[in-house]
């Protein structure tokens, strides 16, 4: 028997959706039926996007959104539900990283990091947040109460490696942030879960990976592979999906074992 999830009616929010990760999951939620909110700094990237997932029969709307600007979180949600509607999904997704050894960085550089993956994670889906607690309050109109929220943290936010502590620490930082909101709004209807990626083959690193160094940490990994984007496509369908209403402050590693 065939089974699938159908996201028709939903809107979901994606942030960092301008190329990797982001951009994945914004086609992948759009083939599943959703309306898919674009939102980066990259405009010009989402509106390429935007024709992709046009072209493959899916809604999509461009949004700029700046997650280090808190007055950019405000406007990009208000404008993206008052031009598609009520956010029902939000894919907390932005994020930076930098590699270097602790002793060597510099304030500036922390504050890249926990700017974008802490903070901006945190105001983003506070943001949203709000707005779906007040649906479910009967404090503003929607057909869809309650809501989904997926933070992208990172397996080095459960396992440490070497040059990667400050962006280790910040993802550790929104993994705890999914419990405690998961905790909080979880009586709403509000899943917050996260998912925890290992290695990724995206445009942002692919180079890396057919250098001297990247085929001789590649050979570290478990199966001495790194995965590809659309291997997290089923995981993120589930967890954006009303079949996931059991599934609430879960931290899923997504890293073929590197964690183990």
């Amino acid at each position: 028997m065939a089974y699938s999830i159908d996201l028709s009616g939903r809107v979901a929010f994606i942030t960092g959706a301008s190329s990797g990760l982001g951009a994945q999951f914004a086609r992948t939620l759009a083939s599943a039926g959703a309306a898919v909110v674009l939102a980066s700094r990259r405009v010009e990237k989402l509106k390429d996007l935007r024709a992709i997932i046009d072209s493959e029969g899916g809604d999509a709307r461009v949004i700029e959104l700046d997650v280090t600007d808190h007055a950019s979180i405000k406007s990009a949600v208000a404008h993206a539900e008052t031009e598609v509607g009520s956010i029902d999904i939000l894919v907390n997704n932005a994020g930076v990283g930098t590699a270097q050894h602790l002793q060597n960085v510099t304030p500036d550089e922390f504050d890249y990091m926990f700017d974008t993956n802490v903070k901006g994670a945190f105001f983003v889906a506070q943001e949203v947040g709000k707005r779906m607690l007040a649906r479910a309050q009967g404090a503003a109109p929607g057909s869809y109460t309650g809501g989904r929220i997926v933070n992208i943290a990172s397996t080095l936010g459960l396992r440490v490696q070497a040059k990667t502590g400050v962006y280790a620490m910040g993802k550790a930082a929104v993994v705890q942030m999914t419990k405690a909101m998961a905790l909080e709004w979880g009586k709403y209807g509000i899943n917050v879960n996260a998912i925890c990626p290992g290695y990724i083959d995206t445009e942002i690193n692919h180079a890396e990976w057919s250098t001297d160094a990247g085929q001789k940490f590649v050979q570290t990994l478990p199966r001495k592979r790194v995965g590809q984007p659309q291997d997290l496509d089923a995981l993120i369908v589930m967890l954006c999906s009303d079949q996931s209403h059991f599934i609430n402050g879960a931290v899923i590693a997504a890293d073929d074992g590197f964690g183990v």
